[in-house]
C-alpha cells in the first residue's frame, strides 16, 4: 500500500497505534510560567504527554489552561520555561508555523470563500505539497470524518457539526505530532456536543493520534480523556485517570469542580481504624481519608460525598456508618432519569439522588451514607501529582 502514514492509518482503521508506539513521550513541558502585566497566568507547570494519549487540561476560567495550550502551540512566548520538547526536539525557540502541532479552535476559523476541500487542503498548500497529493489527502481526511460527499460545498452551507468535522479534517491532514483542541465543542448545542464527544473519542481510538484538549466541562473531560490535568490559579492541583478525579478528588476545590454535591467543612476529631471522624459543628461524620493524608486531631478538613451515595431513609437502617442525621425533605428536582432531593439537616442542606421514586420512603426522617463513600482530606489545597 502506498501513501503517507496518515493515508495508511485512515485506510487501515488502526486501533492499536498507541501500543505500537509504546506510549513514548511526544510532548514534554518543564517549569513553564507566564504572566500578563505582572499577573501570573501559569506558575511553574510541568507535564508530559505520551504518544497516542488523550490528555485534557480542565479548570475554570482563568485557571491557565488556555495559556498553557497557546505556549505549546507557539502562539504565546512564556515568561520562563525550562524545557519544551516535541517528539524529542526542543522547540522553545521554534516559531508556531514550524512546530508540528495544529490547534482546533471553538469557532473553527474556516475560510468562507473556500470550498470544504480547499479548507482541508490549506495546510498542505502552505507546505507547498503537490496539487494531486493535496487533493488525495484532503479526500482521505474528509472520508475520515464522513464528509467526502460535501467536498465541493461552501462553509455557509454546513451545519455546526459539519463545520467542526471540517476543522478536524483540516487539522489531521497535516499529520501533526499533537492535536491541540481549544474548547472545540463550546459553541455546539447539547445533542450535537454529545455526538461530537463520541466522534472525537472514536477518531482518537482509530488514528492513535495525540490529543490535548482544553475544557471547563468535567463531563467532557471524564467522557473523552485518558488522563485529566486539573488546574486552578495557574497551577496543577491534581492529575490522573478520569475515574480517579471523579471518585477521589484530592482537595475541596477538586471535589466541588468535579461535581460533588455535598461538601462539609469541619475539624478532625479522631482517627479510628483507618477512618477519620470529623466534627461539623456539633455533629460527628465518619469517612475515608485521601491516600497520603496523615490527619491530626484538631486539623481543619473537608468531607465530600456524592448525591448518589446519600441514603434517604424512614429510620436508621444500620447501614449509615458515615453519618445518620435527622432530616426533612425541603425540595425535589426532576432530572429525567432521577430526582435530586434536598434535605435539611443539622449540618445544612444535603442532596440525595433518588433513581426510583416509587421505592423511596413515604417520609424521609434520616439521611446519611456509608463511611467508605465519604472522602475526607485537608482543608488546604496543596498540589497533588
Amino acid at each position: 500500500m502506498q501513501g503517507t502514514p496518515f493515508d495508511l492509518l485512515v485506510a487501515s482503521g488502526s486501533t492499536d497505534v498507541a501500543s505500537v508506539a509504546a506510549r513514548r513521550p511526544i510532548l514534554e513541558v518543564t517549569g513553564v510560567s507566564h504572566s500578563y502585566g505582572g499577573a501570573p497566568a501559569v506558575e511553574n507547570v510541568s507535564l508530559t504527554v505520551a504518544r497516542g494519549e488523550f490528555l485534557t487540561l480542565l479548570g475554570p476560567s482563568g485557571s491557565g489552561k488556555t495559556t498553557l495550550l497557546r505556549i505549546i502551540a507557539g502562539l504565546e512566548q512564556p515568561t520562563a520555561i525550562a524545557e519544551l520538547r516535541l517528539a524529542g526536539r526542543d522547540v522553545r525557540a521554534t516559531p508556531a508555523e514550524e512546530r508540528n502541532v495544529v490547534t482546533v479552535f471553538q469557532h473553527f476559523a474556516l475560510f468562507p470563500h473556500m470550498s470544504v476541500r480547499e479548507n482541508v487542503e490549506y495546510g498542505l498548500r502552505v507546505r507547498r505539497r503537490p496539487a494531486e497529493e493535496r487533493r488525495r489527502r484532503a479526500f482521505a481526511a474528509l472520508a475520515m470524518v464522513h464528509l467526502e460527499t460535501m467536498a465541493d460545498r461552501r462553509i455557509h452551507q454546513l451545519s455546526g457539526g459539519e463545520k467542526q468535522r471540517v476543522a478536524l479534517a483540516r487539522a489531521f491532514v497535516t499529520e501533526p505530532d499533537v492535536l491541540l483542541l481549544d474548547e472545540p465543542l463550546g459553541s455546539l448545542d447539547e445533542n450535537l456536543r454529545l455526538a461530537m464527544q463520541a466522534e472525537l473519542t472514536d477518531l482518537h481510538r482509530r488514528l492513535g493520534a495525540t490529543f490535548v484538549l482544553v475544557t471547563h466541562s468535567q463531563e467532557e473531560a471524564i467522557t473523552m480523556s485518558d488522563r485529566i490535568v486539573l488546574m486552578r490559579g495557574g497551577r496543577v492541583v491534581q492529575q490522573g485517570a478520569p475515574a480517579e478525579l471523579f471518585e477521589r478528588p484530592a482537595s475541596r476545590f477538586a471535589a466541588r469542580f468535579m461535581g460533588v454535591e455535598n461538601i462539609l467543612d469541619g475539624h478532625v476529631r479522631a482517627v479510628e481504624g483507618g477512618r477519620v471522624v470529623l466534627s461539623v459543628g456539633d455533629v460527628m461524620v465518619t469517612g475515608t481519608p485521601l491516600s497520603g493524608w496523615r490527619p491530626s486531631p484538631g486539623e481543619a478538613a473537608f468531607a465530600a460525598v456524592r448525591a448518589e451515595h446519600v441514603r434517604l431513609e424512614a429510620s436508621d437502617a444500620g447501614l449509615l456508618t458515615g453519618a445518620a442525621l435527622p432530616g426533612q425533605v425541603a425540595g425535589r428536582v426532576y432530572k429525567g432519569k432521577f430526582e435530586d432531593w434536598t434535605v435539611n439537616t443539622p449540618v445544612g442542606p444535603l442532596t440525595g439522588r433518588v433513581w426510583d421514586t416509587a421505592a423511596a420512603p413515604a417520609a424521609v426522617k434520616v439521611v446519611g451514607w456509608p463511611a467508605e463513600r465519604c472522602i475526607m482530606g485537608p482543608a488546604d489545597e496543596g498540589v497533588r501529582h
